[in-house]
């Protein structure tokens, strides 16, 4: 897709205005409620779709094709990375009233991040075809490693702090409480960080690590950087809301990780047999229209069997705590009692 220089500036003004009103929307801290989370996470994928259906009407039906089935991608590791901001919000024990605010800088974060990512990525491609087998192995990589982790069966309960972020902690000092949405305060004198900003240093460097998953994988479905960019900005959108959308359904994903697994390891797949076919060995080449029905496939299958095999875990914890009722006299031996 060949995009003008006045597209591209266009386009991340118009993604900076959305970013601002979801800003202005959040910027006073208060509790979100299910009612607000759920319209704005509509408000945001509708959005997403008229983008792609855009792109559709003005003649690019291959780069909508590719927009949509890389948005999918994103999304569903957006909603798997989901699982690990609910950690670091349950260990520095955010108020409720501050975790939007949390949540909002860490999708500017990740979207400077994925930005630098991309450039970097689009530039190594252009010049060095041979990087889609790194991509295609590490992805498999991740998807093997996605599935030992799952049949590990891991205590996931608790998030420990890297060195990095506990460094920077001894190096600042840290204050013993928040103070709004203050990111430092003066302590006897000393300038120190709250916890508010130590969780959103916390957030930022996750998101390094989602990064390093997200971009190859996006990269195996669309080698134009506008709609990886693109792709990747809707995706992040909306996270914020559709966390405390589905902050408990969470816990009842439970076969995620294995539909990502099968996600990234297909589009591994992509990447290696693309990667081939470039060096001219004649092998299948796989169509944007099937790996979206993979991809889609792949997710209902995986939220169907999570949601029933939640349903019969939480049958089985309850038969397991609950107290056998005490056995009453038989009727035969109500009557002999009676007489």
């Amino acid at each position: 897709m060949d995009v003008s220089w006045t597209v591209w500036v266009l386009t991340i003004v118009g993604l900076s205005t959305l970013i601002a009103v979801d800003f202005f929307i959040g910027r006073k801290p208060h509790d979100v409620s299910t009612k607000e989370a759920g319209i704005w996470t509509i408000v945001w994928i509708v959005l997403a779709v008229l983008f792609g259906a855009g792109l559709a009407v003005l003649g690019e039906g291959k780069a909508s094709g590719e927009f949509f089935a890389g948005f999918i991608t994103e999304k569903s590791l957006s909603v798997d990375n989901l699982f690990v901001f609910v950690l670091i919000m349950a260990k520095f024990a955010v108020p409720s009233q501050l975790q939007q605010r949390v949540l909002l800088i860490g999708v500017l974060i990740a979207l400077v991040l994925r930005a630098i990512f991309i450039a970097a990525g689009a530039a190594v491609i252009a010049n060095f075809s041979w990087v889609f087998y790194i991509f295609g192995a590490f992805l498999i990589y991740t998807a093997w490693k996605l599935i030992q982790e799952a049949r590990a069966d891991e205590d996931d309960d608790d998030w420990e702090e890297n060195r990095l972020l506990k460094s920077i902690e001894h190096r600042f000092g840290v204050a013993d409480k928040y103070h709004g949405t203050k990111l430092f305060i003066r302590n006897n004198g000393k300038r120190v960080m709250t916890p508010l900003m130590v969780v959103m240093l916390a957030i930022g460097m996750t998101d390094v690590l989602f990064a390093v998953d997200s971009i190859p994988a996006i990269f195996g479905l669309t080698q134009d950087p506008y709609i990886v960019f693109t792709a990747n900005a809707f995706a992040l959108m909306g996270l914020r809301q559709l966390y405390f959308l589905i902050g408990g359904l969470l816990k009842k994903l439970v076969h995620l990780s294995y539909g990502l697994s099968v996600i990234l390891g297909f589009i591994g797949v992509k990447l290696v047999l693309h990667a081939l076919h470039e060096s001219g060995v004649h092998v299948p080449v796989v169509s944007i229209p099937f790996s979206l029905a993979v991809i889609g496939g792949v997710l209902v299958v995986t939220t169907i069997t999570s949601l029933i095999a939640s349903k019969k875990m939480a049958a089985a914890e309850a038969a397991k705590d609950g107290k056998p009722e005490t056995a009453g006299p038989s009727d035969e031996e109500s009557k002999s009692v009676s007489s």
